[in-house]
Formats: structure tokens, C-alpha cells, sequence
């Protein structure tokens, strides 16, 4: 094989792999009853993070970390805590970030959802596929895919970040933007997560933090002092935020 055809193949397979994380997966290992579930969990969730979203008012500081990493040649890797969902697919919407989600039931809406919304979904979990779902993501990253995480997800322990993110750095040189979000009166579901849903029409703060770079060459010690950074920063913001709401 020439080396055109062999650059064809890759580029083919490049162009694959960014399509399949930008589109609905095929749900034929479904049941009928699975797949109209799926569809109307997908469709209620888009609708409602639309119609409440759409009204929000933002105060966003910190818009020059995001503007810095591009200034770098680097691309963002988003992490924020799993119960800022809500507000964060919305105010991200439409920029390409990708997304892990859950080999599940629960995985598969939440990725149709998140794809209405312009991100892409890699399947896989802290539980279940996380090696090879981290290799995709750092493949789609080489590919100019900017990523994103809920660092104490899929189900916890709340507020506890997980090494998710700071692999993908440490793999891929680019930088983890902290980023959180406040809104001022909202809704709390009785989840593992506490997941705030914003009332209509409040005010919202959006913090985006320093970036955090991971060298290539750091050790596990490394890493954690780098996750124990991260862990704070998003700490201080949370208490930020309550003291902001309080105001």
C-alpha cells in the first residue's frame, strides 16, 4: 500500500470516529420499550434545560483562562461538578466539547440529549469501558475536539474529584479549565449528586478558572498533587458561589 492510500485510510477513520461521537448511536440492542423511553427521556431533558435555561442571566468572570488556553495552542478540558450539568450544557452548548458518558440505559438519553446540545459523547465510565473511552477521547482531542468532565461523576462520591481529567491531560499536553457554576435560586433533585436546576428567570455566576497543565512525564505523585489542585480550586469556588448567593 503507497503512502497516499495509507493517509486516506487514517484520514477516513479520523473523519469516523468524530462522526460517531457527534451522532445518535444505533439503539437496535434495545427493546421497543427501552428505545421509546430513551427517546422521550432525551427529548423532555433537552426541552427542559432549553425552555429554563434560555431565561437565565449570567455573570461570567474569568473569560480570559478560556481565551488564554487557545492564545497557548491548547485546547480546554472542562471539569466542573456533576450537579452544575444542568447550567453547564447549556452555557458550553455548541462548541464541540465531548463528553464521557455511562455504557447504560441512563447513558444513552443523556448522550442524545448532550448531542442536541452540540457536544459529542465517547461511552464509557469510572465503572465500566474507561480505559478504552479515555483513548478515544484522547484520540478526538488530537483531532482538535476540546473535552469535558464531571470530575466526581458517574455517581460520587459528591464533591470528590476523580484522576479522569488530569489522565487526559497528563496524555494529551492540554489544559483542565476549572469551571463552575451558581445560580442564584434553583430547584435540588434527590439524587446521589443534588443536581441544581435553576428556576426561571434567576442569575447565574460562571467562574472559569486558571488552567491546570499536567507534563507528560509526572508520576502518580505528580498527579495527585495536581488532582488535590484541582480539588481545591473548585472547592474555594463553591464557597464563593454560596457566599454570592447569599448576597
Amino acid at each position: 500500500m503507497d503512502v497516499p492510500a495509507k493517509r486516506q485510510i487514517v484520514t477516513d477513520r479520523s473523519e469516523a470516529m468524530v462522526e460517531r461521537a457527534y451522532s445518535f448511536a444505533s439503539l437496535s440492542n434495545y427493546t421497543t420499550r427501552e428505545r421509546l423511553l430513551i427517546k422521550l427521556a432525551d427529548l423532555t431533558m433537552y426541552s427542559l434545560i432549553w425552555s429554563i435555561c434560555r431565561t437565565v442571566r449570567w455573570e461570567v468572570s474569568g473569560r480570559e483562562n478560556l481565551d488564554q488556553i487557545a492564545q497557548d495552542g491548547h485546547l480546554p478540558i472542562l471539569a466542573l461538578w456533576h450537579d452544575r450539568i444542568f447550567l453547564g450544557t447549556y452555557f458550553f452548548r455548541n462548541r464541540d466539547f465531548v463528553v464521557m458518558t455511562s455504557q447504560s440505559f441512563d447513558g444513552e438519553y443523556i448522550a442524545r440529549f448532550i448531542q442536541r446540545f452540540g457536544f459529542g459523547a465517547v461511552r464509557g465510565s469510572s465503572t465500566r469501558g474507561a480505559v478504552g473511552a479515555m483513548v478515544e477521547m484522547a484520540r478526538l482531542m488530537r483531532l482538535n475536539c476540546p473535552a469535558a468532565f464531571t470530575i466526581d461523576g458517574p455517581k460520587g462520591p459528591r464533591y470528590v474529584a476523580k484522576m479522569g481529567a488530569l489522565y487526559l491531560a497528563k496524555k494529551t499536553g492540554n489544559a483542565i479549565l476549572p469551571f463552575t457554576i451558581t445560580p442564584k435560586k434553583y430547584w435540588r433533585v434527590n439524587s446521589w449528586d443534588k443536581l441544581q436546576i435553576p428556576r426561571p428567570f434567576t442569575t447565574a455566576l460562571v467562574e472559569l478558572h486558571s488552567p491546570i497543565y499536567v507534563n507528560e512525564d509526572a508520576d502518580e505523585q505528580l498527579l495527585q498533587t495536581k488532582r488535590d489542585e484541582l480539588q481545591q480550586v473548585l472547592d474555594s469556588a463553591c464557597v464563593r458561589g454560596e457566599e454570592w448567593r447569599r448576597q
